[in-house]
């Protein structure tokens, strides 16, 4: 196809119809909805399906194992963005892009709702990696078509995709999780595929009218010569991967403890190699260099954070699952209700920190300062899990109010970070890298859970205190020499606060 202008693709989508937005966010506000319910409502359910007993409904795996898997699986997740990336940008479009990523996550949700043991899980975890790889990141540049780059509706019409992400979210644990856990794990997988089936059908029912030309064009097509070598070598390498894996997954060489330490250390060499090139890259001028410097403590504290924050569905589910009383007056909670909790925090005080931040204009605190808040409550959220085992012992049930108390504390280390990072991403990254920096950033969250997946392994309720103790204790120390060396990497990012 054609290059289109940003000019041709913004006058072919309907610019009135959805609260004041373009009608194609309607479309994108939807799809993004489903896909997270079926998500999120699969995650919510997943490590208890891993670890409970064969007899019970469950796959039997050990504990350990189990969260270990867990944080592989949210590792790769977020490393296959640049596998949809690159597909959008240089071969099918962000559009066709995103509807085969949704037929992979639902074809994912199907296998695992069959009750095919372990096989059915590794096959729907491929699935629904690559899948969500493809979708994720493309359906919010999709959304960045639909406007002029001065349409002063931008930012709110990205925070109104934002909530139909918190709200398939915040919904799904409550009704997938409670099918799963009430009556049987397989139907709840099965609700997960129905979401995204919903979510596939609004897709294609309304992107033509809605969506115009918005993620139709390929930016950097293969040329003719290019797809002959690309599809060649991605043709070989699909081939030397499955010949591998036949030979070393039988003969016990390729275990799922060594393909989880195969991912963390990917999860540390990825990144590094990322910050290497473009550092050295003669593409990158001297100010451009002082900012990467600027930006690696960043992106080691946002790889700290979200260590911590991703455990919220590995740690604190166990936790929830096996160390909290569920019976709360005469009512009985449901251990995936918590993760129900974050989005729930994200969508009541997102708006509150936004105001805050508008308002203090010049005098709201730098992005390192903000970085290290984050840290901060990110650490406050794991020491407060101490407080109930050091007053009651491990061998008791806890009061709900510590988990909630632990999953606002992380929220607000959220906001303080996550918005806060996307932004100083895109001010930071040099020019020749711009689209390269973004996927960085989501890199910082594969490689905390890369690390997780080692971490999680030592969580036990006879090391609760020194688990919890350690890891928010240094996220705060991070915190505070992030927030003591904030003037020093103010001044090598050269001008941007």
């Amino acid at each position: 196809m054609k290059k289109l202008s940003k000019e041709q693709i913004v006058q072919s989508v309907p610019q009135r119809g959805f609260f004041g937005q373009p009608k194609g966010l309607f479309t994108l506000f939807f799809t993004e909805f489903w896909e997270r319910f079926s998500y999120y409502g699969m995650r919510a359910l997943l490590l208890f399906y891993m670890y409970t007993e064969i007899a019970d409904g469950g796959l039997g795996i050990d504990d350990g194992t189990a969260k270990s898997i867990m944080a592989i699986y949210g590792s790769l997740v977020y490393m296959s963005g640049i596998i949809g990336g690159w597909i959008a940008d240089r071969l099918l479009g962000t559009q066709r892009t995103v509807f085969y990523g949704g037929v992979l996550i639902m074809a994912g949700h199907i296998v695992l709702a069959l009750p095919a043991g372990t096989t059915a899980l590794f096959i729907s975890m491929f699935l629904i990696v690559i899948g969500t790889g493809l979708l994720k990141p493309n359906v919010s540049n999709i959304v960045g078509d639909m406007y002029s780059p001065q349409d002063v509706r931008r930012d709110s019409g990205f925070s109104i995709f934002y909530m139909g992400i918190n709200m398939g979210g915040l919904l799904a644990p409550l009704i997938v999780g409670t099918i799963g856990q009430e009556y049987n794990y397989h139907l709840g997988f099965g609700l997960a595929a129905i979401g995204m089936l919903v979510g596939l059908i609004v897709y294609m029912a309304t992107r033509k009218k809605y969506l115009g030309l918005a993620g139709t064009y390929v930016p950097n097509p293969l040329g003719a010569g290019e797809k002959k070598k690309v599809f060649t070598r991605i043709g070989l390498s699909a081939v030397v991967i499955v010949i591998l894996a036949a030979i070393t997954i039988p003969a016990g060489i390729l275990t799922i403890n060594r393909f989880t330490y195969l991912v963390s250390i990917l999860g540390i060499l990825i990144p590094t190699a990322y910050f290497i090139v473009m550092y050295r890259s003669p593409k990158t001028n001297a100010d451009e260099k002082s900012r990467i410097l600027a930006y690696i403590p960043l992106f080691i504290a946002a790889i700290m954070f979200w260590a911590i924050q991703e455990q919220g569905s590995i740690i604190l589910a166990e936790y929830a699952d096996k160390r909290t009383e569920l019976s709360l007056f005469g009512f009985e909670l449901q251990s995936s209700w918590f993760q129900s909790l974050n989005p729930l925090f994200i969508v009541v005080l997102a708006p509150i920190f936004a105001n805050i931040w508008v308002k203090m204009g010049e005098r709201q605190p730098t992005t390192t300062k903000k970085f290290s808040f984050g840290l901060l409550f990110a650490g406050l959220s794991f020491l407060v899990m101490i407080v109930p085992a050091a007053m009651n012992g491990t061998d008791t049930l806890v009061n709900p109010i510590w988990l909630v108390l632990s999953f606002l504390l992380v929220v607000i280390g959220e906001l303080c970070l996550s918005p806060v990072g996307l932004s100083a991403t895109t001010k930071l990254a040099p020019e020749a890298f711009s689209a390269q920096t973004m996927s960085l950033w989501f890199l910082s969250n594969a490689s905390a859970q890369a690390i997780n997946a080692q971490i999680v392994k030592l969580y036990k309720p006879e090391t609760e205190i020194v688990y919890f103790g350690v890891i928010g204790g240094v996220a705060i120390l991070l915190g505070l020499l992030l927030f003591m060396a904030s003037p020093r990497i103010q001044r090598f990012m050269k001008g941007v606060r």
